[in-house]
């Protein structure tokens, strides 16, 4: 087992990343006997609960269990979940533990951020994507119809419990999806200011097939590779008001492929590998990077045969991008590439963008 520890010096926050591959019957053991919870709920995603149910063990009263699918990271969701919790009593002693993607992740902790203005959670990530990503950092939210994640909060969890397991069950087009936002973080490594070098490009490129394969070991490696990344990057900007702005390259033109696609047609980390190939377009013609760096970046995506997603029209991109988090009243922000692993963040008027 590996543990990991945030540690944002900051705000005084800090807690455990756990990462193992356990039998998952011991799952439920672990994270009672780290963190003793007299009352709790479970949000669990479907398809999660109709494999793990017997094996995880909760009782079925505790658990809310969730749709899967961008779509249903809603405010009719989070207002059933504050409602379930209110209906088992939870005081700010209590605690809610997420299991699942992402969309689990978020939503709950984005209920445990408002619940009495604040209660413990834990997230127990299911998918490649939340164990590399989503699972670590405190992003919670909502999306709208307006756009992706523009009602949320950054709350932290109380730990995080990722069991290499889960993986094994994925579909590969999930498991593909969380690739995606792996292979950002070899794009970004070296911007993430970490300690160690890590070198996930490298890692990336000599364990193709075995990541493909989901060798259990090579995962929990890839996995722990990410996390460092992350944390590095959360530690010294929790809030996003600095360098936690360069985790989001590829998503600025992702999120909007996946507002057009009403969150169901295309999956997030296939969103993030379109925007990743814009933005080493636009960086290329920027003169930002050159084409070798360019040809990189594009070989070691295509060695993970990402689903293509089609060409939309400009101005329907830009006018979504225009309601994006990170956009002013006049402006769009692109985090672009700039060197070898390195990205920064840039502002561009709207006819400054090109396709």
């Amino acid at each position: 087992m590996c543990k990991l520890e945030v540690n944002i010096k900051s705000a005084q926050k800090n807690y455990p990343i756990f990462i193992n591959n356990h039998d998952i019957e011991t799952l439920r053991d672990e994270i009672f006997n780290a963190f003793p919870s007299k009352n709790y709920i479970v949000v669990i995603s479907q398809k999660v609960f109709k494999i793990y149910d017997k094996i995880l063990g909760f009782p079925k009263e505790k658990v809310f269990i969730l749709k899967d699918g961008e779509k249903e990271k809603n405010i009719q969701n989070y207002t059933k979940i504050l409602n379930f919790a209110l209906s088992h009593h939870l005081t700010r002693e209590d605690s809610i533990i997420a299991i699942g993607g992402g969309v689990v992740g978020d939503l709950a902790g984005f209920v445990a951020s408002t619940y009495m203005r604040g209660i413990k959670y834990i997230q127990v990530p299911t998918t490649l994507l939340a164990c590399t990503d989503s699972s670590v950092g405190g992003k919670t939210a909502v999306n709208t119809n307006y756009g992706k994640n523009l009602v949320g909060s950054f709350y932290q969890p109380c730990a995080v419990f990722i069991n290499v397991n889960f993986l094994k069950t994925l579909d590969m087009r999930q498991f593909k999806s969380g690739l995606g936002e792996v292979v950002k973080y070899g794009f970004i490594e070296k911007s993430c200011l970490c300690d160690e070098e890590l070198n996930l490009m490298n890692f990336l490129n000599e364990n193709v097939q075995n990541i493909l394969n989901r060798d259990i070991l090579t995962l929990a490696d890839l996995i722990k590779i990410c996390i460092k990344l992350k944390i590095a990057v959360v530690n010294q900007d929790e809030k996003e008001k600095g360098l936690r702005k360069i985790l989001n390259y590829g998503h600025t033109y992702g999120h909007a492929i996946e507002t057009i696609g009403n969150y169901k047609k295309f999956m997030h980390g296939e969103c993030v590998v379109a925007g990743i190939l814009f933005a080493l377009n636009f960086a290329f013609k920027l003169g930002k990077i050159d084409k070798e760096y360019k040809f990189l970046c594009e070989d070691l995506i295509s060695k993970f045969e990402f689903l293509k997603i089609p060409q939309f029209d400009k101005n329907r991109i830009i006018n979504i991008m225009k309601a994006d988090k990170k956009a002013g009243s006049d402006y769009i922000t692109f985090i672009l590439p700039t060197d070898y692993a390195k990205v920064e963040a840039f502002k561009f008027n709207i006819d400054q963008i090109s396709f």
